[in-house]
Formats: C-alpha cells, structure tokens, sequence
C-alpha cells in the first residue's frame, strides 16, 4: 500500500534530517583524515549567553520541544486522571521514577508495566505525547499504567535500563495491594526502545522470580540489536539508501550497548533468547514504512514456535511513529483502539 498522504511532507523532512547527518559525519571523517591541518581562520565566537549545553542536551532539548509541537498539532491531549509518583530501589544501578496513572473505579485495577521510545537515548515519561497517551489508555483501558522512567544511554548503558525494568516490576508485585492493584491482572507494554525493555523484563522474570505476568504488548518493537533481522525493503520503498537508514540504526545500538558483542545477549536482543517458552502471551504491532516490523514479526513467529499464544498485525501506509497522530491520522486512532482491547484483556 502506498504510503499514507499525511506523511509526504514528514518524509521530505525525515529524509533530509539523515542525508544532513551522514554528509556532516563524513565530512567529519574527512577533516581527521586532512595531513595539513587548518587553513582558514576561525570565526571569532559569540560569547555564551547562559550555560553551554553539550550537542546531546540540544538533541533532547529540540526532541521535546518537537514532541511538544506534535501533541498540539496532530495528537490527542490526555484527560485528567490521578498520577502518584514513586522513586524504586534498584540493586547495583539508580532508581528509578514510576508514575502511576490511576483509572476510576473503586477496588484494584488490572496495571501495566509500560515503557517508553526513543531509541534509548531521549524521550521519557514526561514528554507530552507519552503522558497523554498513557492518560488515554489508562482511561480507555481501565487499567493503571505504571510509566518507568527508566536512564538514558549514553549517560547509563546497558544492562541498567533492564535492571530497572525488573526492579520496577518486582516493586509493581510487591506494592500492589497499596497501589490498588490487583497482583493476578499484571502486563507489560512498550513502544520501541520501550518494546524490548518490555520483551526483556519478561525474559528476566521467567528466568528469576517468575511472576504472573499476563500479557505483553510491543508496539514496533527493536527485538534484536544485531541488526540481522531490519526489513530495509521497507524504508528503500521511501527513497532512504540502504547505508543510511543502517547507519542510523547501527548508531543507537552504539549509544545502548557498553560493547557491540553484548547485542547477542538475550536481555538485550530479546529475539535471540535460547528459549521463548513460558512467556506471556503477546500482542505485536508493526508498521509496514519501518525497518523495525521485521523484527516485529520474526519475534511473534518466535513465540508461536515456542507455544505462545502470540499476535502480530502490520498497519498498512503508515510509519514507526504512528501511534503518536491520533489526531490527524485514522490509522493512529485505529492503532490505540488496538492497543486498548488488548490491555482490556487484563481484565478477563
């Protein structure tokens, strides 16, 4: 299917956004490779107004004032419902922040475990497209959403994001009762970078305290940073080259992982597990413009090899970050209706 009119000018940005940052990282290479050193002079600088922040922190400072945009512009805000904020131990890493958002209703709820995207490296459970999505699940669904607020690489790498998972879902167990949470109703949820902490914590859990966990829900999840399972029949279809979409790719495994040997270990490429057995059962949503639903489905093709009662859906002409426009994209709109009879099921 052809690609969906609402992303024409997106693409042309997108698309310019990588050609910028592949030329300037060879020019980059280039000028270390020059024998002869500088032959221009410098142009004199600016003083600083204010303190100078590291490229980083402008990437992140930009990325929300986008997200912020977005929101207004093609999201859907999030109704008022209650959030308690808790800071969780974790063993050997920091803590970590968990939001709880509360549905209405007396007695405890169904909850889900739910982690954000942003290739590891920016977002967080304050952005505003994150906090109204949550706020319209939690409504929609019934169900608490607890938000982990897990660090960003490079600053902390992995293994702490998953370390952090775990402990947050171990305390979700723990505190339930006074969480108003019903311990027998638990799930996980993720988008992205946020999908594979969710598929890892659920490999962590079988592989330790082994609590019931009832459902799994990954959103074009990243399941193996190798690389060896990217579609890039789906971005050469947009008029990206294959080297820079890899590039990019390549680029945010860099930023997660301490050593590129680590990205076969199975906590952190969930799709390279030994075994897939005893997971919960799952919910897959894939994007047909995105590199990522090859990863998607070979990891749903994975469970059902391993007896899991598994799903996975394509959304036709639509792009990895769709779940964001619900306010201008019907696929969007489709895609959280979704999303939302799948939590539903925690309540069965």
């Amino acid at each position: 299917m052809p690609l969906d009119p609402f992303f024409a000018e997106r693409l042309r940005l997108h698309r310019r956004y990588l050609f910028d940052q592949a030329l300037g990282s060879m020019r980059k290479r280039l000028w270390a490779l020059w024998p002869f050193g500088r032959t221009s002079v410098p142009e004199p600088q600016k003083p600083a107004k204010g303190p100078k922040l590291s490229p980083r922190a402008r990437h992140r400072r930009a990325a929300l004032a986008w997200d912020r945009t977005e929101l207004r512009t093609v999201g859907t805000p999030g109704p008022d419902v209650r959030t308690t904020e808790h800071d969780v131990p974790v063993p050997g890493a920091p803590s970590v922040r968990v939001r709880l958002y509360h549905p209405r209703g007396d007695g405890p709820a169904p909850a889900v475990l739910a982690f954000y995207g942003g290739a590891f490296r920016i977002g967080g459970i304050d952005y505003p497209t994150t906090d109204a999505g949550f706020r319209r699940r939690c409504t929609d669904a019934g169900v608490v959403i607890a938000a982990v607020d897990y660090a960003l690489a490079p600053e902390h790498r992995y293994p702490v994001q998953v370390e952090q998972a775990y402990a947050a879902l171990s305390w979700l167990f723990a505190e339930a009762d006074g969480l108003g949470v019903n311990p027998s109703r638990i799930g996980v949820a993720g988008i992205s970078a946020g999908a594979n902490l969710a598929a890892a914590v659920t490999l962590v859990n079988r592989d330790r305290d082994g609590y019931p966990l009832r459902l799994q829900v990954l959103e074009v999840p990243v399941t193996d940073l190798t690389g060896a399972h990217l579609d890039l029949r789906a971005t050469r279809a947009l008029g990206i080259p294959r080297f820079i979409v890899a590039r990019e790719l390549r680029s945010v495994a860099r930023t997660y992982l301490p050593a590129k040997r680590l990205a076969s270990e199975p906590y952190a490429s969930p799709l390279r597990a030994a075994s897939h057995e005893d997971l919960p059962p799952a919910v897959i949503l894939t994007a047909e413009f995105d590199p990522l639903r090859g990863d998607g489905e070979a990891y749903g093709a994975a469970l059902r090899l391993a007896g899991v009662d598994a799903s996975v859906v394509r959304y036709l002409g639509v792009t990895h970050d769709t779940p964001i426009f619900t306010g201008a994209l019907p696929a969007a709109r489709r895609w959280h209706d979704d999303v939302v009879s799948a939590l539903r099921r925690l309540h069965a």
